[in-house]
């Protein structure tokens, strides 16, 4: 696993054979990372990345975060609460020279408290495949503060998802066993919460 492209281009990332079913890590594939990247700086989306505040919710390895801090994120927080992955998370901000610019928060993604700072603009969703946690901890982040009206939210699963409330659903692709679907928080967001 490397990543692909920006300032971190190349950078070999640790190591997780083939995944760790009893932790959940099922990493993106390099290549469906690529194909990602590839369609958020299509033109359609007004750049989402250069300088966006990500969020990385059921981080696993980080490499979404760390993909995105490479082609020009300004900062990445990292959500997980395996021990695995938190230790994952950690080698390769190491890896990466990126401990500057990078927050880990040690929770599950799907009880996470109020947010105190700036919300995120950019969201990576990668939960446990068929689970149901996606929608948990999309709606938690939302209420909590952590994701700004506006946000692009990038969700990975399965199998298509239905856009949950307070999201609308923008697109969604096949790669493999992976959808990603890209969604929109609600503009109206921040006056519903106030």
């Amino acid at each position: 696993m490397r990543i692909v492209a920006g300032r971190f281009r190349g950078r070999a990332l640790a190591a997780v054979g083939k995944g760790d079913p009893a932790a959940h890590l099922r990493p993106t594939s390099d290549r469906t990372r690529e194909s990602l990247f590839n369609m958020l700086a299509g033109g359609r989306f007004d750049d989402p990345v250069t300088d966006a505040h990500v969020l990385d919710l059921f981080a696993g390895t980080g490499a979404l975060g760390l993909e995105a801090l490479s082609r020009g994120a300004a900062q990445a927080t990292f959500v997980d609460d395996g021990v695995k992955a938190l230790s994952l998370i950690r080698q390769n901000i190491a890896l990466c020279g990126a401990e500057g610019e990078t927050r880990i928060v040690k929770r599950d993604a799907r009880r996470l408290p109020p947010h105190d700072g700036a919300a995120h603009d950019l969201v990576f969703l990668d939960p446990p495949y068929g689970k149901g946690l996606g929608e948990v901890a999309l709606a938690q982040a939302l209420r909590g503060g952590w994701i700004a009206p506006g946000a692009l939210i990038v969700w990975e699963e399965s199998a298509p998802i239905s856009a949950p409330e307070g999201v609308e659903l923008l697109e969604s692709r096949r790669y493999g066993d992976t959808v990603i679907s890209l969604l929109r928080a609600r503009a109206d967001l921040a006056a519903e919460a106030g």
